[in-house]
């Protein structure tokens, strides 16, 4: 991965998380923040 597309797919990422902070508040944000923690203890597990 280049420089640049990393830092556009950040941009989008951090584009998708104000988006929905401004349109839904932080309970989604809280909600879905734990389940990649859960995600990924899930993965490391697997590993």
């Amino acid at each position: 991965m280049t420089n640049q597309i990393a830092i556009w797919l950040g941009i989008l990422i951090l584009g998708g998380i104000m988006l929905d902070f401004a349109a839904f508040g932080t309970e989604h944000l809280l909600f879905l923040g734990k389940k990649l923690y859960d995600f990924l203890d899930w993965l490391a597990f697997w590993r």
